[in-house]
């Protein structure tokens, strides 16, 4: 018993030590260029990036709402309560699309505001 949870303690730390190395191994070479991060150290930079990629996912979500509102009032058949809620749905993806549309046009305008740029 003693030495099989030895061997499950070995074969989990050598498992570590597998999945770190190329870690140790590769830094010698730095930040890789040309992957599409950014390449400065500006905190405000990756901070942009962040947002400007949860503002896409939101637009994506809400035009994926949008269309499967759209399907869901196309195939209500008559019923007033699928109807409603077909509405209801396509209301909310309405606005999440204006919601990710003036996040953005906000952080671009904060952006340009804290370099200096107004246009």
């Amino acid at each position: 018993m003693l030495m099989r949870s030895k061997k499950i303690l070995l074969m989990k730390f050598l498992s570590i030590i597998f999945l770190i190395m190329p870690f140790f191994v590769f830094a010698q070479y730095g930040v890789p260029t040309g992957t599409g991060l950014p390449e400065s150290d500006d905190l405000s930079d990756i901070i942009i990036s962040i947002m400007n990629w949860l503002l896409l996912l939101v637009g994506v979500i809400g035009i994926i709402g949008f269309v499967i509102s759209g399907i869901l009032y196309m195939t209500a058949a008559g019923d007033s309560n699928q109807i409603d809620r077909a509405k209801t749905a396509m209301t909310w993806s309405i606005v999440g699309v204006i919601v990710a549309l003036m996040g953005y046009v906000i952080i671009k305008a904060a952006d340009s505001m804290l370099e200096g740029s107004f246009f």
